[in-house]
């Protein structure tokens, strides 16, 4: 008998969709310069270690599903499919989409998504081998068609888009690991040519791409890596570059009165948040009265207007719009004489002082200002940060939960986790909420320890039916609210994206990539 526990809007995906097209349009010419303040760290789907890689993932390779540019899943590489099988033991059933090529001109077949499945569960290669857990085994049926059979149910897993990235086999063991990092092919609507370490990304239109309808305008697109706020802003300015994100928040309102330039500003889908040393035995974080008394020391709403110039929004836990979103639950209220009450009550009448990590790369507009304000907030109340700046190599290597030796997270650290657009908090509270278990990849990024929100969060996870998960969810949100478990939330970013009016197109997707996504980027 045939179980579909999930219902529409989520199974909408599995209606047919359109099979790729052996009609290509004519290739595309020209060339454009654009430039990205921060910049991946690899070329490679199954070694990503967190959002920044996918801008340049996210336009080479492709998944089964993704979510359009009004935030609605949408089918992708996979042309139908379904899950069924028992409650217990859902079985996901795959058919892809006929005639879609990979770069070398390689055809998309199941034995590629089973190459993907089988480098995404070691954890020898891959950071997210826990996202495959749930998996039983992966069967391939024919040439375009393959199921997974799931041990447990796991709502995540569909949610996030099947998990799963083309990955050329053949390819792959023509030239090794190594060396498909180095030069990578997918199914994308980029080709990639060549990449200088902290200079430049050149990409190529790809001309055999499946989907004409949704594709790029040019043919060159050279994506210079310019972190500084000022040099990347004089760059667009002297015409050297047609399209950049980021724009300083301080200059968008100069931006928007440029002649010749269009910008857009969007939510990221990347919620920010505080992270507490509560794992370390001897930690003041442990005491529930100083995280609460942290949570009501910081003025987030003042942050927002006047360092990030109004470009975020606050949120408790999750999201609006997202999947459990709850308008009740509300943000700690500005109160740094209840800050100072709570450490009183705690034992920490003088106050203390804790390492207090900050991102200065910048991954989202001003975040290493934002970090600085937030741990000025905290010293004034007795919560004396000993301000330590990290790039984001550093800092995505000292969050990370598992590592081998120290140094380890020690005292608070300004972090973020993408729920996504329009968002669901699952994946991210299984990997920063959900207690740290070694070799499992729950809490790879946590600092809680608590048996109620781990439970609640493997709950949630086995949960197909859409109206219970967001109930389970909505408790988590409280319970973490109240405890200040898994970090404290503080805003959610917004990005303004900047180009020509007179020489650019551009079609923004929300994700891979947090809008860095030139799935239909072109030139007039």
């Amino acid at each position: 008998m045939k179980f579909t526990p999930i219902t529409v809007p989520l199974l909408a995906a599995s209606l047919l969709a359109p099979a790729a097209t052996t009609a290509q349009p004519a290739p595309v010419t020209g060339s454009l310069t654009i430039a990205l303040a921060a910049e991946p760290t690899t070329a490679d789907p199954v070694r990503y270690a967190a959002g920044v890689d996918t801008y340049l993932i996210g336009n080479i390779f492709e998944q089964l599903l993704r979510s359009d540019p009004q935030g609605r899943q949408t089918n992708r590489l996979a042309q139908t499919w379904s899950l069924g099988g028992a409650p217990d033991k859902p079985v996901l059933d795959v058919a892809l989409r006929p005639g879609v090529l990979f770069h070398n001109g390689d055809q998309l077949s199941a034995n590629d998504f089973e190459l993907a499945f089988n480098r995404l569960r070691d954890p020898k290669e891959s950071r997210w081998s826990h996202l495959q857990a749930s998996v039983d085994s992966f069967e391939v049926l024919d040439d375009l068609h393959f199921r997974i059979r799931f041990k447990e149910p796991d709502a995540s897993y569909v949610i996030d888009n099947l998990e799963l990235w083309a990955l050329p086999k053949r390819y792959t063991e023509q030239v090794g690991i190594d060396g498909f990092g180095r030069a990578p092919i997918g199914t994308g609507p980029w080709k990639f040519v060549s990449w200088s370490i902290k200079d430049e990304l050149k990409l190529e239109a790809f001309d055999g791409y499946w989907d004409p309808e949704h594709r790029p305008g040019v043919k060159n697109l050279t994506i210079k890596f310019i972190p500084e706020d000022l040099t990347r802003v004089a760059a667009y300015k002297t015409g050297a570059i047609d399209w950049i994100d980021a724009v300083p928040p301080s200059m968008i309102e100069e931006f928007r009165k440029l002649p010749g330039t269009s910008t857009v500003s969007l939510v990221t889908g990347n919620n920010l948040y505080l992270n507490f040393g509560t794992h370390l035995p001897n930690s003041p974080f442990r005491d529930v009265r100083v995280r609460q008394a942290a949570a009501h020391a910081i003025d987030v709403d003042a942050i927002i207007k006047k360092v990030l110039f109004g470009q975020g929004q606050r949120y408790a836990e999750i999201g609006e719009g997202s999947t459990g979103f709850d308008p009740a639950l509300k943000p700690y209220p500005f109160d740094p004489k209840k800050s100072r009450e709570l450490l009183r009550a705690a034992g920490f009448p003088n106050g203390f002082d804790t390492p207090c990590y900050n991102l200065t790369t910048p991954r989202e507009p001003n975040v290493k200002e934002m970090g600085e304000a937030a741990f000025a907030y905290l010293s004034a109340v007795g919560i004396r940060c000993q301000v330590r700046q990290l790039e984001y190599g550093a800092w995505i290597s000292l969050g990370r939960r598992g590592r081998n030796g120290p140094p380890e997270m020690d005292g608070i650290i300004s972090w973020m986790w993408s729920q996504g657009v329009p968002g669901d908090p699952g994946t991210p509270w299984a990997g920063h909420v959900h207690s740290f278990v070694a070799g499992k990849g729950w809490g790879s990024y946590s600092y809680t320890d608590d048996s109620e929100l781990d439970a609640l969060v493997e709950q949630q996870r086995r949960t197909l039916d859409i109206p219970s998960r967001a109930l389970l969810l909505q408790r988590i949100a409280h319970r973490k609210h109240t405890e200040v478990l898994g970090g404290l939330t503080t805003y959610r970013p917004l990005v303004t994206l900047a180009w020509r009016t007179d020489k650019v197109t551009f079609k923004p997707w929300p994700a891979p990539g947090f809008w860095r996504n030139f799935q239909e980027l072109g030139i007039k």
